[in-house]
């Protein structure tokens, strides 16, 4: 395959690990390539890393498959083998690894030599690497600008305090599924970062304390999006949406948060706060009424971008609440909203000025609705019913 690959810029081949003799043969051919998305298999090399000048984005997924090892790879005399002593100075600016565990060798090379890391996502990581690797990891947190932590439990609170201590660059932080309440509290309350987009499923691990702290130190929030938050309340919630009420917070999220369908008066609170907010995104409270959901739209005139994916308690007076108070919208997903008609979406089709995009059931799309899509140029993104 390799020589066919001159011209070629992105390549993501899933189907099994590859050797880094086979890596070492495409980049003699690809110099080109930029983004690149492969399995590897242990023990894990990187050095072959060096040889891809062009090489942007690296996408590792790590085999629980032991490799036999690569006789050809690691044979100095080859002449292409690179000292894993000797650092590299990697292009590479976002890179993203799955399945690393503790005592994975050469992941202190990699990350000594990523001076440039702008993006970095970690999923199902127990460990950034043996020995000394922690130490060339810190080293790296220096010039990152997002961080993206998926599943990562058992190092999520050592990577947020280094990253609070040694990181002034980091606008971006998503963390799901793991950590424990103190890290994130000591996070917070002593992050040196200018954040503007955090984004967080920690059920069982964020409460009210951290949305004060939140309140009171990431004051130039753009996004928030939080995700099966159990144990906030309404309280930490409202004082949250009073520290942001500046016009900053552009963006929130609260996806399948029972406190939206328990606390009654949450939403309108909200949105009398967060009157400039452009993206909403309330998906899968199963339970919100109508009401509820109307209270928060008569404050938020300027959405540009509504997702109720999963809303089955909303019914077709919400949409007729959109388009009296959203008359900017441009984006809607209503998908599992089964309480919203096929009269109700083709009104809205019909009345939307700005309407670009709409995502509903394939089944409540009138003929009506989408010849009249079609002619103001509506993208109608249908889904069937399974």
């Amino acid at each position: 395959m390799s020589t066919s690959c001159s011209k070629l810029k992105h390549l993501r081949f899933l189907a099994g690990p590859i050797y880094p003799s086979s890596l070492l043969s495409l980049s003699t051919t690809s110099a080109l390539l930029t983004s690149l998305t492969i399995v590897l298999s242990r023990p894990l090399f990187f050095n072959w890393v060096a040889y891809f000048s062009s090489l942007k984005e690296l996408s590792i997924y790590v085999s629980d498959f032991d490799g036999a090892g690569d006789e050809f790879y690691s044979n100095s005399q080859s002449g292409l083998y690179l000292n894993q002593e000797t650092d590299a100075e990697l292009g590479l600016e976002s890179l993203y690894l799955s399945g690393i565990k503790r005592d994975d060798s050469g992941l202190g090379w990699l990350w000594r030599s990523c001076k440039k890391l702008k993006k970095l996502q970690l999923k199902n990581c127990e460990g950034i690497g043996d020995g000394g690797s922690f130490l060339s990891f810190i080293r790296c947190l220096n010039v990152l600008q997002e961080l993206e932590l998926r599943t990562c439990r058992s190092i999520v609170d050592g990577v947020l305090i280094r990253l609070a201590e040694n990181c002034e660059s980091l606008n971006s932080l998503l963390v799901y599924d793991g950590g424990s309440r103190e890290g994130f509290l000591h996070f917070i309350n002593n992050c040196r970062c200018n954040l503007q987009k955090l984004d967080l499923r920690l059920p069982l691990d964020l409460n009210n304390d951290h949305l004060l702290a939140i309140a009171v130190n990431f004051r130039g929030l753009s996004t928030l999006r939080l995700r099966s938050c159990c144990l906030v309340t309404g309280e930490g919630l409202k004082a949250l949406g009073i520290a942001m009420s500046s016009g900053l917070l552009k963006e929130l999220a609260l996806i399948n948060c029972d406190v939206v369908e328990r606390e009654s008066g949450l939403l309108a609170t909200l949105g009398q706060h967060l009157k400039q907010l452009s993206k909403l995104d309330l998906s899968h409270n199963e339970s919100l009424l109508d009401k509820e959901f109307i209270s928060m739209l008569v404050s938020c005139n300027n959405l540009v971008d509504l997702r109720l994916r999963g809303c089955k308690g909303l019914t077709s007076l919400a949409i007729l609440s959109m388009f009296k108070s959203c008359k900017r919208l441009e984006n809607v997903d209503i998908i599992h909203c089964c309480g919203i008609e096929a009269e109700a979406i083709e009104f809205f089709v019909l009345n939307s000025p700005r309407l670009r995009r709409m995502q509903v059931e394939e089944s409540k799309v009138s003929d009506v609705a989408r010849t009249w899509a079609s002619h103001k140029l509506i993208e109608v993104v249908a889904s069937f019913m399974n």
